[in-house]
This record gives structure tokens, C-alpha cells and sequence, in this order.
């Protein structure tokens, strides 16, 4: 007996959302800011929308040729269905079965991101590739040897002339490929966007509302409309890892006041995006925020603004949540444009 197409066990709407992403795959590419957006900090001027640029920096990111043994690719850690995170490990694993101690973040809106990954380590997108790819426990893998491998390559050399109208491959339009297809992945479709742009027939809840209300008051100091976060580094009350020992911001300023310091993470797409904090150390939504209504405030290495505590009750975890879910873009989790084209 046949089995049945894989789609039909698709709930309705993730079908639509599929077929819709599959109708509108880019032909061009232009990089629109969403109404109401603050302007990109990403250099589009530099490294101009170019869709066969995009398209190699697709191809790169879900190809394994960029690990030493070719073994581990960009979305080994970052899936797209899953908000480009890495939902079934605490922390991330690498080459070889290497374990690092920090969970990767999801990848969305980075052309809005002055600093890039928990520590703000990467100053930029390029430099964000550059860092997995070349970590002894992440990929491992020499930039001078994936230039090598890729020029080896005919299928890479046909797609880098399309690019870049030069076969010759080089470290620089490898990173611009790769920042052209990340600075792309961008997430504005979803409930919260289309009540906010008052589109006819949507609105929030009575719970989602109240959740809103409670989101405005309690957490949007730090994720801060639209974007969802202020791109700040914050301590926000975790006690430090004894087994991962991870000094967060510190690490790259050496500056003590920075100690246990970690990016404030966007909450778009929090619902997929889990497991939550830089180490994954708690696996539900509900524990996260469970976290932060019961923060111990005697902590004197507590960021400022949640001295002033986050006191929950049980409905307005509740409603809290309701409001978050309101945060996941479908269009964006499913886009056929993110996937692989093979």
C-alpha cells in the first residue's frame, strides 16, 4: 500500500503557509523595512541585495563543505522551522560530537543587530559566519581552506560567477553570500505585526490583551517593540553555571562589570525558539518566565531594571504567554525562500 504524502498529516493553515512561501520564492531581492522599523544597522551599501548572491549564501549555509569533514553545516545548529535555533540540545554540538556551553540563538532581524551572539563577540554578520567556521569545536575548518574546498568545487564556481560575475572564489564573497541570505531572514508577519498594522478582521484576544498590557509594563525595557529587544547585554539573574563556567560579556571586554552579562535575545518567535537562555538550561516557555517572576532581588549583580522584581501571579503568567505566542511568524518559520533549494 502507498503511504500518504507527508502533507496531508500538515495541520490546514502550516499547508497554506507552506504553498503560499513555495508561490512567492524570490526571483529579485530587495530589502524592505517594515513600516514602523528603525532603520537597518547593516551596511546594504556594501554588500547590495543581490538574489543569486543570496541564493550562494543559501547553499552555503545548509552545505556541510564548510566543516573541516564536512560533517557539520550552518543549520546543524540553526533550523529553520525552529526560528533558525537549535531546539533538541542544551548546548550546541559541534564537529566530532564537540559540545560547546552556549545553546545557539535564533538567527532573525540580524541587519538590525549592532552586536551579534550572547557575548556580542561578532561585530558584524560576516564576522558571525567567520566565528562557527572557524571554532575547534563548532566547524573547524580554516577560512584559506574553505576558500580551497570551494573553488574545487564547479558547482560553487558556476554559482560564484552568477554572484559575483567572478568564478574565483574568496574569503570576502563568501561572507558577503552568506550575510546576504542571514540579513534577509527577516520575521514581520506574524499576529502581533498585523494588529499593529490594523489589518481588517485581526485583533488580540481578551487574554493576548492583557498579556500586552503586562508586556508593556514588565519586560519592554529590555524588548523593546518592534524588534523585541534593545540589543543590550544585561545580567538577568541566572546563577552562574558551574559546569560551563561562562563568564558572558566579560569575556569579551574583561571588563569585571560584565560579568554574567548575555545579549537580550528577541522574543520574536520565543514560542519555537527554545530551549531558553544562552546555556538552554530550562527546556518550556513557562520556565523561563517562571524564572523572572520569582527573581531574587537581593542579587546585587542584577540588571537595574529588574530590581524593581516582575511579580506574576498565576493568570498573568497566563496571559503573558498568550500575548508571546502572538509573536510567531508562520510565513517566516516556513518561508520556502529560507530552505534549501535543492
Amino acid at each position: 500500500m502507498k503511504s500518504r504524502p507527508h502533507y496531508l498529516f500538515l495541520p490546514a493553515i502550516l499547508f497554506l503557509v507552506l504553498l503560499l512561501s513555495a508561490l512567492d520564492l524570490k526571483k529579485e531581492i530587495e530589502f524592505t523595512v517594515p513600516k514602523g522599523w528603525p532603520k537597518p544597522v547593516y551596511s546594504f551599501t556594501r554588500n547590495k541585495p543581490n538574489i543569486k548572491s543570496f541564493e550562494l549564501g543559501r547553499a552555503l549555509f545548509y552545505d556541510p563543505i564548510l566543516s573541516r569533514d564536512s560533517s557539520i553545516s550552518c543549520e546543524s545548529c540553526h533550523l529553520s522551522f525552529t526560528a533558525f535555533s537549535h531546539p533538541d540540545h542544551r548546548v550546541s554540538h559541534g564537529i566530532a560530537g564537540l559540545v560547546g556551553n552556549r545553546n545557539a540563538p535564533s538567527l532573525v532581524n540580524l541587519a538590525w543587530s549592532p552586536l551579534l551572539m550572547w557575548d556580542g563577540k561578532a561585530r558584524s554578520i560576516e564576522e558571525q559566519a567567520v566565528l562557527p567556521i572557524t571554532n575547534p569545536i563548532e566547524m573547524d575548518l580554516k577560512m584559506a581552506d574553505a576558500v580551497k574546498k570551494l573553488q574545487r568545487s564547479f558547482k560553487y564556481r558556476k554559482m560564484f560567477f552568477a554572484a559575483f560575475k567572478d568564478s574565483t572564489v574568496n574569503e570576502e564573497k563568501l561572507l558577503k553570500a552568506l550575510a546576504m541570505f542571514t540579513s534577509n531572514l527577516v520575521s514581520y508577519h506574524s499576529k502581533y505585526d498585523s494588529v499593529m498594522q490594523k489589518i481588517k478582521g485581526v485583533s488580540f484576544t481578551e487574554s493576548e490583551q492583557r498579556g500586552y498590557m503586562i508586556f508593556k509594563q514588565q519586560c519592554a525595557s529590555c524588548h523593546k517593540e518592534p524588534l523585541f529587544t534593545d540589543h543590550s547585554f544585561r545580567n538577568n539573574g541566572l546563577p552562574a553555571d558551574t559546569f560551563y563556567k561562562d563568564a558572558g560579556r566579560m569575556k569579551v571586554t574583561h571588563n569585571k562589570n560584565d560579568s554574567l552579562k548575555f545579549r537580550v535575545p528577541t522574543l520574536r518567535n520565543i514560542e519555537f525558539s527554545g530551549p531558553y537562555f544562552h546555556d538552554g538550561r530550562v527546556n518550556k516557555l513557562k520556565e523561563a518566565l517562571k524564572h523572572y517572576a520569582e527573581l531574587d532581588r537581593s542579587n546585587s549583580d542584577l540588571d537595574p531594571d529588574l530590581r524593581k522584581g516582575v511579580g506574576l501571579d498565576k493568570q498573568q503568567l497566563k496571559d503573558l504567554t498568550s500575548f508571546l505566542r502572538t509573536l510567531t511568524d508562520k510565513y517566516y518559520l516556513y518561508n520556502a525562500n529560507y530552505r534549501p533549494n535543492n
